[in-house]
């Protein structure tokens, strides 16, 4: 119970993380598509890429939000943070992984090579999804909780 009640205020943390990578990975794509040039424009000038950017930068802004939110509930004092702060975590870490794939993408051959950061981001995000328990395992647990809410509203 209290290694639970532990990792309900740790994975907000892994939340915060990916976030993060994901901000960067993010930021590192922008700057890439406004400066590299294909076929006598730069590739953020694309639509193709222009959407990617802009899904993206929402998704890491819902990710925010959602750690923000669980970290204000945190403060609060709030007892009962379990699902919350396994949807952060969920929720940030598949946006990290997702965010740094596309990166990747848009740096074309360049993003799976060492020489660019992208490449790192994207196995940073990947180990989000894993540690402090599993996304699946956090599936488990954020839908257990909505069964448990259903039932007591019957």
């Amino acid at each position: 119970m209290i290694a639970m009640r532990t990792l309900d205020k740790t994975r907000p943390g892994v939340a915060a993380q990916a976030v993060g990578i994901a901000q960067g990975a993010l930021d590192k794509a922008a700057e890439y598509a406004s400066t590299r040039v294909q076929f006598g424009k730069r590739i953020g000038e694309f639509q193709a890429v222009e959407h990617m950017l802009a899904d993206m930068a929402t998704q890491v802004e819902a990710a925010r939000s959602l750690v923000y939110s669980v970290a204000r509930t945190i403060d609060a004092g709030e007892p009962n943070i379990t699902k919350a702060s396994s949807m952060a975590k969920l929720f940030a870490s598949d946006v990290a992984m997702k965010v740094t794939c596309d990166a990747v993408q848009i740096f074309g051959g360049y993003g799976y090579m060492r020489d660019y950061p992208v490449e790192k981001m994207m196995r940073d995000a990947k180990i989000t999804q894993i540690y402090e328990g599993t996304n699946q395992i956090q599936r488990s647990i954020i839908g257990s909780a909505v069964l448990k809410e259903a039932a007591r509203r019957k």
